[in-house]
């Protein structure tokens, strides 16, 4: 039997209604530790009833504290598309997340069963979520304190395990404020890295922090994405709260839908056609996050009202294609293309085009009267 199977599904399970997530409990034998390890799972709400859908992983450790407070933030974001609905593993790590954080005294390093646990993570858990469960090729590591440095270990393997390092008032190991801005730069994967601290932080976590954020700054790059947070007023615990939603929506903001800023400061500044920033939106996204998602209904639209309003007829055409093509049974695609064709000169199969939407299903604005109607403007118009 392989080792990365050698676990026990708990028997208590609990299960909330339909249509919202799902909490499970496993124990995980280890080989590297020769152990069991508990785990927590979220699984999204839609895991069991979208059979084809990929998830990306968020690694929790201190997941005793930890977990509810990021699972909780995941399924929020999630809800409102702000993120893709993710897998949330908490690793329970208790008292043990002192040994499992050992390094070395001389190479500041994972060192006995800190280099037990870093294996743990990265050659047995990974694999056997990626084997069990309907993963993404997109892995995001949470930590807090002496975990929050831990993760950073992972920035120097080649490539990186994870794509996203959530530190939270990272308590650091001797030279890794130096060994950080030095790899970096040589790392060629696209990585997100997000740091945080409060005003009212353990002094001395604040000053790392802080002094880790001014070598870390100067790096931020195409490849390299990095946020940092002091919060005013926040603790060395109240800022776990305020730091994890913080992290998601950077993390994450190509991902959400076009909102009125991103539309007005954005997508109406483009000085090249707007079908290829909604291309170019969804291939990030799926270059970044490893989901081939369909293109929203809302930032079709979104960005066919650019169009409109610039009077880019040929990037509308082209709009609305892909649009009949992704939502073929919606009016979306044909209200566009009977648009293109008004404003191109072409009336006649602007009118059949209108039509043709009349048993179609409605969205947003765009109803079967309005396309209806828009049919009889023109059939009166030019006396079709």
């Amino acid at each position: 039997m392989k080792q990365f199977s050698l676990f026990l599904f708990t028997v208590f399970c609990i299960s909330i209604a339909s249509g919202q997530s799902r909490i499970i409990y496993e124990t995980f034998y280890s080989a590297k530790m020769d152990q069991d390890r508990k785990l927590k799972i979220q699984l999204p709400r839609d895991y069991e009833t979208n059979t084809e859908k990929v998830y990306p992983i968020v690694v929790v450790l201190d997941g005793n504290y930890l977990f509810e407070p990021v699972a909780g933030n995941v399924d929020y974001f999630s809800y409102w598309e702000d993120m893709p609905e993710s897998l949330v593993v908490g690793i329970m790590q208790g008292d043990q997340r002192y040994d499992d954080c050992d390094y070395d005294d001389t190479t500041f390093f994972p060192s006995d069963t800190g280099s037990k646990f870093f294996e743990f993570i990265g050659m047995e858990l990974i694999q056997y979520l990626d084997e069990n469960y309907r993963t993404a090729q997109f892995v995001i590591g949470v930590g807090h304190d002496f975990t929050a440095n831990f993760l950073n270990y992972y920035l120097f393997k080649d490539p990186p395990l994870l794509n996203g390092y959530i530190n939270l008032s990272p308590d650091l190991a001797p030279l890794m404020d130096e060994r950080l801005p030095e790899r970096i730069p040589s790392i060629e994967t696209k990585t997100f890295y997000y740091l945080a601290t409060g005003t009212d932080d353990v002094k001395d976590l604040q000053e790392i922090s802080k002094g880790l954020d001014a070598r870390l700054r100067p790096l931020s790059s195409e490849n390299f994405s990095y946020y940092f947070d002091n919060f005013e007023g926040a603790t060395h615990y109240s800022l776990v709260g305020h730091g994890i939603p913080n992290a998601l929506e950077k993390i994450f903001s190509v991902y959400r839908p076009i909102s009125k800023t991103e539309f007005n400061d954005v997508v109406m500044k483009l000085e090249t056609p707007v079908n290829e920033y909604l291309k170019e939106k969804y291939t990030t996204i799926e270059e970044l996050f490893g989901l081939s998602n369909p293109i929203r209904i809302n930032d079709f639209i979104a960005v066919a009202t650019a169009a409109e309003k610039k009077s880019q007829w040929e990037a509308l055409r082209d709009i609305a294609s892909m649009a009949q093509r992704q939502y073929p049974d919606t009016v979306l695609g044909d209200y566009y293309m009977a648009r293109f064709y008004e404003e191109t000169g072409d009336p006649k199969k602007a009118m059949r085009t209108y039509q043709g939407g009349f048993d179609k299903e409605e969205v947003e604005f765009i109803t079967v009267d309005l396309m209806l109607d828009r049919a009889d403007r023109i059939k009166e118009d030019f006396g079709f």
